[in-house]
């Protein structure tokens, strides 16, 4: 692809790094076919080859308006696109790119600009979230069952096994999980702990700079990062193996630390370490001998697991969780079109309601075609978008593993 980026642009790194992206498009339009937005919507600019021209045309100088801003907007930044894509055009990085630089030349409307801020107010800080979940619970018989269908009961939790192994492993406890679903971290540190891993959780380290990140403040998304790698740090010096995350969404940010922080010279080494040491729980426990934990056959059944995008497409993790389970003794039931988004995506639920909607509607009717007795997945968003809407449990998938293996 040709381009003609204003010279303010071209001489800054973000702007080269776009322009290099840009150029390696060649407008082949396979992308379409597996983009969720351009499927339901069936307008080129709500898929990756139109939100390309659109970011181009931006960054050349030409005008823009609330309309490309709403044709970015509504990209769930799934990557599917970049999975499919023949070129490997890098589209996550340029839709960063491109979302930052027309958010400097289009005003968005006061609602809009309040919600959003509540977003990156609340949502990163584990304190807050907590609070925010615990009035909203006491406040559920005051609304209808469709405004706190996505507030899940609260659980109970259960003790942390001591840090007794020599092989240690930290797990970022994450900003809403805590509060939303706090058995997840739980159940991996029982998991491994049988397994002669100790997980640590560092408290101090609450969001990985996601949900600010790709809210557009993506300054404030950075400092985050800085926050979690200062933290981090001292303890992989001290011979933690690295990081296990157990929400693919943080674990698709904190491997891009090392992309992002490439040009802080305080940060470069450290966070280029970070990114290597993460790993997603699937790719740990795929290494160990699962054998030894002794599944009982009662505690098995069907299930129905949901890929998330962060996890096929961002980490590039794929069928390690499904291999896992069947070698534990679940049957997983099909589930047609498995790769496709369930409409989560973030605070996309909250910012673009309808087509997540839409989407959740779509994915359930594929995940429960099977009749599973449970639904399982490995991403909190995603667990708690589904769940809003269906009677079917939906759980982490390492829940299942840790109960089966007791």
């Amino acid at each position: 692809m040709q381009t003609a980026l204003t010279d303010l642009i071209k001489q800054s790194t973000v702007g080269q790094e776009a322009d290099s992206i840009l150029r390696s498009c060649v407008h082949c339009g396979f992308c379409l076919a597996t983009c969720p937005t351009y499927r339901l919507l069936g307008n080129e600019l709500d898929s990756p080859r139109g939100r390309i021209y659109l970011i181009k045309q931006a960054l050349e100088g030409k005008p823009v308006s609330t309309e490309t801003q709403l044709h970015l907007d509504r990209c769930l930044t799934c990557l599917n696109c970049e999975t499919t894509c023949p070129s490997g055009v890098r589209y996550g990085r340029l839709l960063d790119i491109g979302r930052e630089h027309v958010e400097t030349r289009v005003k968005r409307g006061v609602w809009d600009r309040l919600i959003r801020m509540g977003l990156r107010v609340v949502l990163p800080h584990t304190t807050r979230f907590a609070l925010a979940l615990t009035l909203a619970r006491a406040c559920q018989g005051l609304f209808p069952r469709a405004w706190t269908a996505s507030v899940p009961p609260r659980q109970r939790s259960k003790s942390w096994p001591p840090a007794r192994h020599s092989r240690r492993w930290l797990v970022l406890d994450g900003c809403v999980q805590p509060a939303l679903a706090p058995n997840i971290n739980l159940a991996a540190a029982r998991l491994l702990d049988r397994l002669g891993i100790s997980l640590i959780k560092i408290s101090e380290a609450e969001c990985c700079g996601a949900v600010s990140y790709h809210l557009n403040a993506q300054q404030d998304g950075l400092d985050f990062a800085r926050h979690c790698i200062d933290t981090w740090w001292p303890l992989l010096e001290g011979g933690v193996e690295g990081i296990i995350m157990t929400a693919s969404g943080c674990g698709a940010m904190v491997k891009e630390y090392g992309h992002l922080l490439r040009h802080d010279s305080k940060y470069a080494v450290r966070a280029a370490k970070i990114s290597k040491s993460a790993r997603d729980i699937a790719e740990i426990l795929a290494q160990e001998n699962l054998d030894t934990l002794h599944f009982k056959p009662e505690m098995r059944g069907k299930v129905a697991f949901h890929t998330p995008c962060t996890l096929t497409h961002a980490l590039g993790v794929q069928g390690l969780v499904e291999s896992i389970l069947k070698k534990a003794g679940f049957e997983l039931t099909p589930v047609p079109d498995s790769g496709q988004c369930c409409g989560s995506a973030g605070t996309y639920s909250i910012l673009q309601g309808k087509l997540s909607r839409r989407l959740r509607k779509e994915r359930l009717g594929a995940l429960e075609s099977g009749s599973p007795q449970q639904i399982v997945s490995a991403n909190i968003g995603c667990i708690n978008h589904l769940a809003a809407d269906t009677s079917v449990p939906v759980r982490h998938w390492v829940e299942l593993l840790e109960e089966a293996s007791r």
